[in-house]
């Protein structure tokens, strides 16, 4: 379904181990990463990553945080971003393996040791920090978790140790949309109605009353198009791993000893805050905790602009 993969002068291709092992006892054979990497070679080392539709181009997705003179400043800093495995983009996922629906499936440790391949390709003994929010996030604790050594800080957006039951009833509710629209030949309708449905999760129920209103239309408009939109880049297949990547991550902070800052909004339904207080009172290193008001639930990783510049700078600032 997804666009064949176009890759740019700055973006690279990792093939990882020949049979990469996964934390489910599978393996995944003649696997490859896509990255891609902004910022002088010679400048501290950020791994930076999204939600499952987030990619390897972090100055997209995430553009007002990365950039010259934005939080993540590619003057100073060589941001690093990779497209997830098991998910579109230059990573081996369902479609460019030709193993559809028969991928295994990932989890964010799996994430953090291909992670660690590509490290180990660029030459990077230790990173500056890793800066993950939502699945991202889970990818963020699994690396300081598995790989601390080679980490000296992780910053963790609307993310947390474990998945809320409500979240996992939702996304398999999500997953159940999928696997009936393939079944009856509805592939792309079904992608589309499952992400129009993990919109209504991201965002506050405050935020579509101000914003909607009692204008039905309207906002059967936007969860239209936004499904619409997402089915023209992701297949069924994919969108089903990375799903149930996110339900499959567990992680003990009781392993994670780096110096960690955690961020959460009040009003998050998928990750809420007493889950991210929880991991903070658990986490065995340095932590601290940024509690945000938005409107934007969630999504508040993508929306907080001035908030979260702040707390990324005073997260990454680099010493002389």
């Amino acid at each position: 379904m997804n666009a064949a993969v176009t890759l740019s002068a700055s973006t690279g291709l990792v093939q990882l181990p020949l049979e990469f092992p996964l934390a489910s006892g599978l393996v995944l054979e003649g696997a490859m990463l896509g990255f891609e990497e902004n910022g002088p070679p010679d400048a501290p080392a950020v791994v930076v990553l999204g939600g499952i539709s987030a990619g390897r181009h972090v100055a997209g997705w995430w553009d007002a945080f990365v950039g010259p003179g934005r939080a993540l400043d590619t003057r100073e800093l060589r941001v690093l971003g990779v497209d997830f495995l098991g998910g579109i983009g230059a990573s081996s996922g369902p479609e460019s393996s030709g193993l559809g629906a028969s991928f295994p499936p990932v989890g964010a440790d799996d994430q953090a040791r291909a992670i660690a391949c590509l490290l180990d390709h660029l030459g990077i003994g230790k990173l500056h920090a890793f800066v993950g929010s939502s699945y991202g996030g889970q990818v963020a604790l699994a690396f300081a978790a598995n790989h601390g050594e080679r980490l000296e800080r992780a910053v963790v957006i609307a993310a947390a140790h474990a998945t809320h039951p409500l979240a996992r009833a939702w996304r398999h509710v999500q997953r159940g949309i999928l696997d009936l629209g393939v079944a009856a030949g509805c592939e792309a309708e079904a992608v589309a109605l499952a992400r129009a449905l993990a919109m209504t999760t991201y965002r506050t129920s405050e935020e579509l009353l101000e914003r909607f209103g009692e204008n039905g239309e309207a906002l059967e408009g936007w969860l239209a198009a936004r499904g619409r939109e997402f089915a023209g880049r992701f297949d069924a297949a994919s969108y089903r791993v990375l799903s149930q990547a996110i339900d499959l991550s567990r992680v003990e902070p009781e392993r994670i000893e780096v110096p960690t800052t955690l961020v959460a909004f009040r009003g998050d339904r998928l990750v809420p805050l007493e889950l991210v207080r929880e991991l903070r009172r658990r986490l065995a290193g340095p932590a601290a905790l940024h509690e945000i008001d938005s409107r934007y639930g969630h999504d508040g990783f993508l929306k907080e602009v001035a908030a979260l510049s702040g707390i990324l700078r005073g997260a990454l600032e680099v010493s002389p």
